[in-house]
C-alpha cells in the first residue's frame, strides 16, 4: 500500500490545505492538518461495520470469497456499488451538495489510503470525478499509522467517529449489531467498556446489544444462513429481536427459551404479519400462561414444516427466502391462526380468572390492616371504617348470590 505522507506528497497526489479538524486519539484531542488525496489512492475500509455486511453478501455470491483488496479499484467498485444500493437517496442528496458547493467535511484516512471517515463523501465524489476533474480529490485528515499495528485504536477512533459524535450517521441497526459481534464478541478486539467509552454509551447498553447480536447469530444459524448478516439486514429483523429480547427474560427455563426461540425465529422468517414487530409483542399474553405449552407445541409442529423447505446453506439468500419460504403463504397463515386462537384463549383464561384474583387481592389487602392501629383510631375513623366494612360485606353477599 502506499504512503501517503512521504510517496502521496512527492508524487503529488497529496496536497495539504489550510483546513483542519479536531480529532480525539489515544485520549487526546488536538487538531489536524487536513490534506487534498487524489481519489486513486484511497479504498473503502473492510473493517467498517455497514461494509462488512455487505462483504458478507459478496461471500456469500462468490463461494466465500471476499474482493481482493489486491484488486483496488476493482475492490472500490464492489464497495462503491453496495453504498449506491444500500441508500440511493441519501447517495443523491450528497452528492447534489457537494456538487454545487464542495466537499464540506473533511474524512478520516490511513496513511495507507484506507478510509476511516467519509465512504459516502468518498462515493459521491468518485462518481462526480467523471463529470468534472476537479471532484477527483478528497479533503482528509491522514493518520501516520497501518491497519496491522494498531487494528484496535483504529478500530476506537472509527466508533467514536461514527456512533459517539453528536451527529451520529444513519447507521442501520443491523451494522452496529455486525460490529458488537465482530469486535467484542467474536474477535475480543475490544472490551464492552472499551467499546462503551467510544461510542459514548452505558456499559449496559453495549452488553444488551452483544445479546442482541448473539440473538441474530442465532435466528441466521437456525435458518441456514450463518454468517450472512446482510440477510438479516434485509429481513429487518432487528425491532422483532429486540422484543424477543424481553421476551425471553421472563422464561423460568433454557428448554422455555429455546422453545420461545425457535417460535419467534420461524414467525420472522415466514414473515407472518406486515409488521413483525407487533406481532412478537403477541407472545408477551401467551407467555406464562396456561395455554403456552400447548401453544409452542403447535407453533413447533408448524415451524418443522418450515424447516423442511429450507435450502441448505451454500444456497441460501434473501431471495431465496422469498421464493421458497414466504411464497408459502398457507404456513404464515397457520402460524397466524395458531397466535390468534391461543391468544384469544388466553385473554378468555384471564377473564374468566379476573373475580378470583380481585377476591385475592382484597383478601390480602384486608390481611394487611394493623390491628394494633384499630385501638388508637378516632370516633370519626372508626366510624368511616365500619361503613366500609358494612358496604364491604353488602359486596360479598352480592358475589356469593351469584356463585350459585
Amino acid at each position: 500500500m502506499a504512503d501517503l505522507l512521504q510517496e502521496g506528497v512527492a508524487l503529488h497526489a497529496v496536497e495539504e490545505t489550510s483546513l483542519s479538524r479536531k480529532l480525539t486519539v489515544d485520549g487526546m484531542t488536538r487538531a489536524y492538518p487536513v490534506y487534498k488525496i487524489k481519489l486513486d489512492h484511497l479504498y473503502y475500509n473492510d473493517q467498517n461495520d455497514r461494509i462488512a455486511t455487505w462483504i458478507s453478501q459478496y461471500r456469500t455470491q462468490h463461494d466465500g470469497r471476499a474482493p481482493d483488496l489486491e484488486d483496488r479499484d476493482a475492490y472500490n467498485q464492489v464497495i462503491e456499488q453496495f453504498i449506491v444500493e444500500s441508500n440511493p437517496d441519501a447517495l443523491r442528496k450528497t452528492r447534489t451538495n457537494i456538487k454545487l458547493v464542495g466537499q464540506r467535511e473533511p474524512g478520516v484516512v490511513l496513511n495507507d489510503g484506507r478510509i476511516i471517515d467519509g465512504n459516502r463523501r468518498f462515493t459521491c465524489l468518485r462518481q462526480l470525478a467523471g463529470e468534472d476533474p476537479r471532484s477527483g480529490w478528497f479533503e482528509a485528515v491522514i493518520l501516520d499509522r497501518s491497519m496491522e499495528h494498531s487494528a484496535k485504536q483504529i478500530k476506537l477512533l472509527e466508533l467514536s467517529i461514527q456512533h459517539g459524535e453528536e451527529s451520529k450517521v444513519d447507521y442501520d441497526p443491523i451494522d452496529r449489531l455486525v460490529g458488537v459481534y465482530n469486535d467484542i464478541v467474536k474477535t475480543g478486539l475490544l472490551s464492552p467498556e472499551e467499546y462503551a467509552l467510544s461510542t459514548n454509551e452505558m456499559v449496559n447498553e453495549v452488553k444488551k446489544r452483544m445479546e442482541l447480536a448473539g440473538l441474530m447469530v442465532e435466528f441466521l444459524e437456525f435458518i441456514n444462513a450463518p454468517g450472512q448478516f446482510h440477510v438479516a439486514r434485509d429481513l429487518q429483523v432487528y425491532y422483532p429481536l429486540e422484543e424477543l429480547q424481553k421476551l425471553l427474560r421472563k422464561c423460568r427455563t433454557e428448554d422455555e427459551k429455546e422453545d420461545l426461540k425457535n417460535s419467534v425465529f420461524v414467525n420472522i422468517l415466514v414473515q407472518t404479519t406486515g409488521d413483525m414487530t407487533r406481532f412478537v409483542r403477541k407472545f408477551k399474553s401467551i407467555m406464562g400462561s396456561d395455554q403456552q405449552e400447548v401453544f409452542l407445541k403447535e407453533q413447533r409442529e408448524i415451524a418443522a414444516q418450515v424447516l423442511d423447505i429450507l435450502p441448505p446453506p451454500q444456497e441460501m439468500s434473501t431471495q431465496a427466502i422469498r421464493d421458497r419460504v414466504r411464497a408459502r403463504e398457507d404456513l404464515g397463515d397457520a402460524l397466524e391462526r395458531s397466535m390468534d386462537k391461543f391468544e384469544t384463549r388466553t385473554k378468555k383464561t384471564e377473564t374468566r380468572n379476573r373475580p378470583i384474583q380481585l377476591a385475592e387481592k382484597a383478601t390480602s389487602f384486608l390481611e394487611g390492616i394493623d390491628m394494633n392501629i384499630l385501638r388508637k383510631l378516632g370516633d370519626s375513623e372508626v366510624t368511616r371504617l365500619r361503613r366500609q366494612l358494612d358496604l364491604l360485606e353488602e359486596v360479598l353477599e352480592e358475589v356469593r348470590k351469584n356463585l350459585s
